[in-house]
């Protein structure tokens, strides 16, 4: 199954998440390092492990530190969010750093941030956006879409969940393309950028409004944010449809033993 990045340009992505595709890099800071456990350099060769709990250990551990990393950082803008939705509460003005810093956050999560400025709606919306992703859901995702890290767009091109461009040149173009379809399978330079771009993609675009609301719910009732019901807001993930969302549901029951959250 092969999808659509956002708004269904890598280069966009490339601008808000460190994307690099077909040569172009943007610029990342100090604090996003890729983990070097999920670089390219220390790629298995999935294909050449025959045991097949071996195959899943080790798939999972390789992509987990770029999970674990993506939503560590998530989970520092989730903070400083509520902070400053506390700071307005209390009736405190914001900082010139807060303000610049939130702007940074709503041209990121693509929430405009009007001339009204930080108001409550627009905390409640990029808060539906500015959340975590459990590594339940994002592994399996990642194990369904690249065949365990065996197909041509996970070896050649560091896509670990069939995510698409649109422009000439900018990927891989699949095999069994149909006749007038223009798109290609995104490149990436190493497997931690396609884990950011899946969570950029997951937590921005409009298709996945199900599953953020979904997450909203939890979180606002207390509870684990958790990867088989948060499952259920993946229906357009694939054409498949439903049975894409049934099929992720129960790899993650099936390799719950692999999980250490969500």
């Amino acid at each position: 199954m092969i999808k659509n990045i956002t708004s269904s340009k890598v280069a966009i992505i490339a601008l808000v998440s460190g994307l690099t595709a077909c040569g172009e890099i943007s610029s990342q800071s100090s604090n996003d390092e890729a983990p070097a456990a999920s670089s390219q350099s220390s790629k298995p060769d999935f294909s050449q492990i025959t045991d097949v709990n071996q195959k899943k250990a080790a798939f999972f551990d390789f992509l987990r530190p770029a999970v674990e990393h993506e939503n560590q950082r998530i989970e520092k803008e989730r903070q400083f969010l509520e902070n400053i939705k506390s700071s307005r509460s209390a009736g405190k003005s914001l900082s010139s750093d807060q303000l610049t810093y939130a702007d940074k956050l709503a041209d990121k999560y693509k929430v405009v941030l009007n001339d009204q400025g930080v108001t409550a709606e627009w905390l409640t919306t990029i808060l539906n956006r500015v959340d975590v992703l459990p590594e339940s859901l994002v592994l399996s995702q990642a194990a369904n879409e690249s065949g365990w890290g065996t197909s041509r767009f996970a070896v050649e091109g560091n896509n670990y969940f069939g995510q698409w461009c649109y422009r000439k040149g900018c990927g891989l173009v699949p095999n069994a393309r149909n006749d007038g379809a223009n798109h290609e399978v995104a490149v990436f330079d190493s497997p931690y950028l396609s884990v950011q771009a899946y969570f950029m993609n997951v937590n921005t675009n409009h298709a996945y409004q199900d599953l953020r609301d979904i997450r909203a719910a939890q979180r606002m009732s207390g509870e684990i944010i958790e990867g088989a019901k948060l499952a259920e807001g993946l229906s357009r993930y694939s054409e498949r449809g439903q049975a894409y969302v049934d099929e992720i549901q129960a790899m993650i029951r099936h390799n719950n033993q692999y999980w250490r959250q969500g």
